[in-house]
Parts: structure tokens; C-alpha cells; sequence
């Protein structure tokens, strides 16, 4: 990786202002003629804006635009004004965040700084330079930093999901949003595939799931015995998902987990380690932290069975027999993947793969990741990909075969045909108002105030309370 890139992903990682995937930012108004501070004057660093418990630095700004310019977002028409209108929105739901006593835990945001540190670390080398290159007088001091920044985030995050919670979009709603769009204006569907898979899993030797059954055992003793489960979760979980929290999640009944794993969850009692468990994924132990109403709080280790070489050829063969019987007419790829497959999510669905976005069978080829986008892309419909290994982190290697069932050229979206896709569109609209409404109504009742040139800004919500 060149050395630009490397600091800008350092940029992201320490000031990431916009959380495009977890929360909807209301635009701004448009520029407004005059801007207040000029890009090019010389200016004193000082607290411009205060919101709530929240100060704001001239500084936090320029940080700010930083951050836009190392995600390639062009900030030519972007004034100060705007920016820092988006930062006191960031302040006024984490500052609403502690009135309503948000919880966020301390440990889990101190696990994404760690790792953000050992990312940067890796990126320029040695701590020395992390500290130098952001200015900070010693380690502590860019942590300290780094923990605030990613405290605020995470309480605004979850202020905005607190609002938005239980939103629901009704299909009389989802009708009148997509009537009241202009023709000109609707949005068009780019192409679409409809994929089907068959998957064949290397058969894993008791020998060596006794081994994994074993590694468990002794690690729970250890724990019973006095050392952390957490430490043992960031040094041997396979679970690429909760590594870096130390094999935390909170789940309720309703969390898409395989059933096996919630069966074993909610049997537990507080401080209580499962014996180890098998899933689809490999074999489990569970340490059950708290629980909380319908909430549980809980650490897990995973651990996949090693695979031997000889069980991998054998599935190879298999999948090749299988690729062959189809191409052959023998059996439909459809039969093939409801008596074969070894994925039972699909096989009832004759392979029917399901977009975990949409939550249909829709595929949009220019949003599909990359792995698959390379896969499918140059098949015709009704050809057979080849066998193709796969190593997913979680699951471990398989092997599998690809056809396209459908495809759906490029279109202007259709009330009928793209109900998904536009409901989503409609809910979407319908958060965003209700956040634009809980933040009107916060602004009036909590403390805020602008200082200096940046009273003459023209924001969007009325922030200086005229």
C-alpha cells in the first residue's frame, strides 16, 4: 500500500465525522454566499459552538474536512458553516444520548480503539510515529482522544437508532411515496441476477473434532480457575465478528443466530460457560455475562476442526461429479442442490441464494460484492460456474457450484416488481423525518451556543434560536 493511502485510512479511522452506514444525515441548506471564516484566513483554535455537555473546536472542523477529503468526497462547495452544523447534530444526540442514559460499555469501545491503534501502529510502524504524525504529546494523549471521539460516535449512533426503533413502513405508505416520485425522477434498477448455489463441505474427522472439543474444555477450566474469558476469546475465537470485543455480542430471541447457538444462550445462567456446543460453523463455548430483560450480554469462543487433504479432494470430486450430472441432463440444477447440498439454508430453495441486504432474490450486478461479482458475472443464463473453493474465515473451506437462474435487464423502477427495493426507499424517507422532527424539538430545550463569525451562518435547523 503507498504511504498517501496509509494515512489516509489513518484520517477515517481517527475523525470518522460521518457514519454513512449507521445513521442518515439531513443535508444542509445550500451555501450560503458569504462564509463567515475564510479557508485561506489564519485562524485562532478556540471552542466555536457548544451543544449540551459538548464543546466544539474550530480545530474539530478542519479535522473534519480532513476526514471528507480522505474518502475521495470532493469538499470544493462544502463551507465551515455546513460542517459545523453536521457536528452539532453528532453532539446534540450524543449529549441527548446521556440524558436518556444511553448505555454504551466502556469495554467495547475500548476494544475498537485498541484496534484501531494496532492499525495504525501496522500502517506507519512503530507507536512513536502514530503520536507524531497526529500531534499528541504521548500515547496517552492520542488515546485519550481517540476514546472521546469514538464515545461521541457510538452515543450518537445509538441515539439515532433509539429514534428510529420500531419505525414501520405500511404498504399504503411505501404506494403514496412511490406515486408522489415525478416519472422523470424515478429511480432506475441497474441489472439483476437471480443466483442459485450447490455446496459441498469437506467431511471433518472425529479425531480432529475431538481436538477442538478438547481445546475448548481446557480453556474453560482456565477461566473457572481465574483467567479472563476475553483474553482467551481475542487469543483463540475463529470468529472474525467478535474478535476484537473479545467474543462479545448481545442477543435476543428474535438476533438471526443459527438456532443451536440460542438454544444453548438462553439456557445459561449469569456467569455460567456452556460445555462446548457444535453449529454449522465449528464448536462453541459461551460465557453468559448478563442478562438483561430479553437481552442477553455474552462472550464466545468459536474453533473450526482442521480439514484434511484427503477430505477436501473428496469433496472436490464430489462437486465435479455433481457439475457434470447437471451439465449432462441427468439432474436439475434445482434437484441437485435440494438432494446434495450440504447448505440447508438454501437446499429446500433448490439453491436459491437470498440477498442479505434486500432480503430477496434480487442480486444488483453493480452493487454485488466483488468475490461473487467475479463468479457470475460472465455466465449466461442457465451455464454452470466451475467448481469454485471458498475459505470463508467463519466457516471454513467449501466447495460449490454457481448458475444463474434469472437475470433482469436495467430498469426504471416498478411499483410491482421492485416493491422491495422502493419500501425500503419509502422507510428510509420516513427515518429521516422523524429524526429531522426529534432534533427541531431537541434543539429548543438544550443548552446551545455559537460563538464569534459563525453566528452568521445559515443553517438548516435553527440552532441559534431566532
Amino acid at each position: 500500500m503507498r504511504t498517501i493511502n496509509k494515512i489516509t485510512i489513518l484520517f477515517t479511522l481517527f475523525v470518522a465525522v460521518f457514519q454513512v452506514g449507521a445513521q442518515e444525515i439531513i443535508p444542509e441548506k445550500e451555501p450560503v454566499k458569504k462564509e463567515p471564516v475564510q479557508q485561506g484566513r489564519k485562524r485562532i483554535d478556540g471552542i466555536i459552538a457548544t451543544v449540551g455537555d459538548y464543546n466544539i473546536l474550530d480545530s474539530d472542523i478542519d479535522k473534519s474536512f480532513l476526514e471528507m477529503a480522505s474518502q475521495g468526497v470532493s469538499i470544493k462547495d462544502f463551507t465551515r458553516c455546513q460542517m459545523l452544523g453536521k457536528l452539532m447534530e453528532e453532539k446534540l444526540f450524543a449529549h441527548q444520548a446521556t440524558q436518556d442514559s444511553v448505555v454504551v460499555k466502556d469495554e467495547e469501545i475500548k476494544e475498537k480503539m485498541n484496534g484501531q491503534m494496532e492499525y495504525m501502529v501496522e500502517q506507519l510502524r512503530s507507536m512513536e510515529a502514530v503520536v507524531k504524525y497526529f500531534h499528541k504529546k504521548d500515547e496517552d494523549d492520542l488515546r485519550s482522544e481517540l476514546y472521546d471521539v469514538l464515545k461521541t460516535q457510538k452515543l450518537a449512533s445509538e441515539m439515532q437508532n433509539k429514534i428510529v426503533d420500531g419505525i414501520q413502513i405500511t404498504p399504503e405508505e411505501t404506494k403514496n411515496f412511490f406515486k408522489k416520485i415525478p416519472e422523470a425522477d424515478k429511480p432506475t434498477i441497474g441489472t439483476e441476477l437471480e443466483i442459485a448455489q450447490i455446496v459441498i463441505t469437506p467431511k471433518v474427522t472425529q479425531v480432529e473434532k475431538d481436538a477442538v472439543i478438547n481445546k475448548l474444555k481446557e480453556i474453560k477450566q482456565e477461566v473457572l480457575n481465574g483467567a479472563s474469558f476475553t483474553t482467551k476469546a481475542v487469543l483463540y475465537t475463529q470468529d472474525p465478528g467478535s474478535r476484537s470485543s473479545g467474543g462479545f455480542y448481545k442477543i435476543n430471541k428474535k438476533t438471526p443466530f443459527v438456532k443451536e447457538f440460542k438454544d444453548v444462550a438462553f439456557s445459561l445462567q449469569e456467569s455460567e460457560i456452556s460445555e462446548p456446543f457444535e453449529t454449522e460453523f465449528g464448536f462453541h463455548i459461551i460465557y453468559l455475562e448478563k442478562i438483561k430483560g430479553l437481552d442477553l450480554e455474552l462472550r464466545h469462543i468459536l474453533m473450526i476442526p482442521k480439514v484434511t487433504d484427503e477430505a477436501l479432494k473428496e469433496a472436490k470430486e464430489k462437486a465435479q461429479l455433481i457439475k457434470k450430472r447437471i451439465e449432462d441432463k441427468e439432474i436439475t440444477f434445482a434437484e441437485a442442490a435440494r438432494t446434495m447440498s450440504d447448505e440447508k439454508e438454501t437446499r429446500q430453495n433448490g439453491g436459491q441464494l437470498i440477498n442479505p441486504k434486500t432480503q430477496d432474490t434480487h442480486f444488483e450486478l453493480t452493487k454485488m460484492d466483488a468475490e461473487m461479482y467475479s463468479e457470475v458475472s460472465g455466465l449466461k443464463d442457465g451455464q454452470i460456474s466451475n467448481v469454485i473453493l471458498t475459505d470463508d474465515p467463519r466457516a471454513g473451506k467449501k466447495y460449490k457450484i454457481l448458475t444463474v437462474t434469472n437475470r433482469i435487464d436495467e430498469h426504471v423502477a416498478d411499483f410491482s416488481k421492485d416493491y422491495t427495493k422502493i419500501r425500503e426507499l419509502a422507510l428510509k424517507e420516513k427515518q429521516i423525518n422523524a429524526i429531522a422532527k426529534w432534533t427541531e424539538e431537541k434543539i429548543k430545550e438544550t443548552y446551545i451556543k455559537i460563538n464569534g463569525e459563525y453566528q452568521k451562518c445559515d443553517f438548516l435547523y435553527n440552532w441559534l434560536k431566532k
